[in-house]
């Protein structure tokens, strides 16, 4: 059974910050809030929590889309190659922000992405998940948790997510009600940018 953790957005709570990041260290796998929907992830340096999220997913790990979830850009020379100054500038006005921003990746990606060209990166305008990165030292890896409902895309009331969930992950961060619009999503590893799903984000950005 998942452990239901409330951690209060505008002044998260370090002791619960920290449960939710040992059980992350432990191989741990969670869902979370952004700033648009509920996720679920793990720790990106535990492969054994990615194959459980993929398992989850009823996905093939090697052919998984997870984006990489960070705190802040300091991490975006790990997973991406040298970017132009355009679109880092993107980067800069649009982070922290409703966006997924798609990169050219490294060729040293861990093991789980090692046949991606690509990598989605995110930077959520969440206190909440920030921090729990920030505390872990490591990204987090993100995938969209989607409703049976036909009208409701996404389940918003971590009450019900916790129902739902709490047999197949380790904690349920309650964050407060979440949104129904995901991410809006950009490729930038070509010369232009190209706008893959428009979500929360505005496109004015670009």
């Amino acid at each position: 059974m998942a452990e239901f953790i409330k951690i209060y957005p505008e002044n998260p709570n370090d002791k619960e910050i920290h449960k939710v990041v040992e059980v992350l260290r432990k191989g741990g796998v969670i869902i979370y809030p952004s700033d648009t929907i509920y996720t679920l992830g793990c720790d990106i340096t535990n492969y054994k929590a990615m194959e459980r999220v993929a398992k989850i997913k009823k996905i093939n790990l090697e052919k998984n889309t997870f984006s990489i979830v960070c705190n802040d850009l300091s991490h975006l020379s790990d997973y991406t190659k040298p970017i132009e100054t355009k679109t880092f500038k993107i980067l800069k006005r649009s982070f922290p922000g409703p966006y997924t921003f798609v990169l050219p990746a490294v060729n040293n990606m861990p093991k789980a992405f090692k046949k991606r060209k690509t990598v989605g990166i995110r930077i959520p305008n969440n206190n909440i998940t920030l921090e729990i990165i920030k505390q872990l030292g490591n990204p987090l890896v993100s995938t969209s948790i989607y409703d049976e409902d036909e009208v409701i895309e996404y389940t918003t009331d971590p009450e019900l997510i916790y129902e739902k969930w709490e047999r197949l992950v380790d904690v349920v961060v309650d964050g407060g009600y979440g949104g129904n619009i995901a991410s809006t999503v950009v490729d930038l590893s070509e010369t232009n940018p190209i706008v893959i799903r428009e979500g929360k984000g505005s496109i004015e950005v670009l």
